[in-house]
């Protein structure tokens, strides 16, 4: 395998138009922390932007950050916490499903899209993306966007990178939105709700004008070998319903209290606080009780979005039919499913139930094999396939860039 490192945007455009011109398609890395997502990648050479990892503006006053898209995830969330400052959409680590060391890159944030628990608050990742400056699959260089928070002039190309897993453009600098760390932080506990009661619950909290900024449920199974924050949360097999409230100490507070009123019906309410809170929910937001390096490790994970009022009932049918186990995040609306290894990762099952609901669903761990026989990402519609098609083909005609990666078969 040929590794190409780059050392600036030029370097970039010549060694895309180089791969045009011999029809050599190219996987595009950071530190590689998610290759192991997708479609295996009928390539022999590899554009690594590790280099470019500068932060070249981050104004604290304004609340914006520019930095080149190698830059390490991990350094730049340290320099922002220095300011007292967050990406509110919570990034997850994906080492901690994938193995290997550190979150990965600022670019393959994006590419992934994979936004934590706030995000039913704060929204994704495309909603603090202010711009960006990329390489096309015809290896010109183009920006789009800028640094403020109302862009209004032409389209706003940067937020079709989110998600597309390097697949339209080579990201060399990303300008995104930060936000300040509340002050405090409460999650409210509840214990021993069956999944639909629990999604319930969740639902009430989210409906309630306490702004709530997080709400998860885990069963009583994937709570028998839990470790780090969220052993002790409740007795061996009994599930646990999380609900989590932030803002200034006062208001958090008294927030908690109300709500904790409102959701007794349900049960007895607990409450934890700051550094514990915070412990939990980075656990949820990587999905810590299905580690690479826990009882499940081996087992394929889906990703799976649906309707939030729908979530409880489908994760229940799921864990019954695959004999697996789940994670209900975004009060229902994402859930994540680990199942017992076979050669399809339980697709037909998974993918049918959730197709019945209205849902989508990646599979975001698996072998290599499995991932060459099935489908990762969720198939589309053909009207839908046949407009991602123009859009991509309107970027990288070639299919140059990480070719195959999210469609079965394409260029194998």
């Amino acid at each position: 395998m040929e590794t190409l490192k780059v050392r600036d945007i030029k370097d970039v455009e010549e060694v895309v138009r180089a791969a045009v011109a011999s029809e050599q398609p190219l996987e595009v890395i950071g530190h590689g922390s998610k290759r192991a997502i997708g479609h295996p990648m009928p390539t022999n050479a590899v554009l690594d932007v590790s280099v470019l990892n500068a932060v070249t503006s981050y104004e604290p006053n304004e609340l914006i950050i520019s930095v080149e898209a190698g830059a390490p995830l991990a350094d730049v969330q340290s320099l922002i916490d220095a300011k007292n400052q967050q990406f509110a959409f919570e990034p997850m680590d994906i080492s901690v499903l994938l193995g290997g060391a550190g979150a990965g890159t600022i670019g393959g944030m994006i590419g992934a899209g994979l936004a934590g628990p706030r995000r039913i608050k704060a929204g994704g990742i495309r909603d603090h993306l202010l711009g960006a400056h990329a390489v096309s699959g015809f290896g010109d260089s183009f920006k789009t966007g800028g640094r403020v928070v109302k862009n209004v002039t032409g389209y706003d190309l940067c937020k079709l990178l989110t998600g597309s897993w390097g697949t339209l453009a080579v990201m060399t600098e990303v300008t995104l939105k930060v936000m300040p760390k509340p002050e405090a932080e409460r999650t409210l506990v509840l214990r021993s709700l069956d999944d639909v009661t629990a999604n319930k619950a969740m639902t009430a909290a989210l409906g309630s004008p306490f702004d709530v900024s997080g709400a998860a449920h885990l069963p009583g199974s994937v709570l028998r070998s839990a470790t780090g924050a969220l052993a002790g949360l409740a007795a061996a097999g009994q599930p646990v319903t999380l609900v989590r409230l932030e803002g200034i100490s006062a208001s958090a507070a008294h927030r908690a209290a109300s709500l904790s009123q409102t959701l007794s019906s349900y049960g007895t309410v607990d409450s934890l606080a700051d550094d514990a809170s915070v412990a939990i929910w980075s656990a949820l937001r990587d999905v810590a009780p299905f580690a690479t390096n826990g009882a499940l490790g081996a087992w394929p994970v889906w990703r799976i979005v649906c309707p939030p009022a729908s979530g409880g009932a489908l994760g229940q049918a799921l864990a019954r039919s695959t004999g697996g186990d789940v994670i209900y995040d975004w009060g229902g609306g994402l859930i994540w499913a680990a199942v017992p290894p076979n050669a399809d990762a339980q697709a037909t099952l998974v993918r049918g139930q959730v197709e019945a609901i209205g849902g989508h669903a990646t599979l975001l761990r698996a072998t290599e094999d499995v991932r060459r026989a099935v489908d990762v990402f969720q198939p589309q519609a053909a009207g839908l396939a046949a407009l991602g098609e123009r859009v991509r083909a309107s970027f990288d005609p070639r299919s140059v860039l990480n070719r195959g990666r999210m469609t079965k078969g394409l260029g194998a």
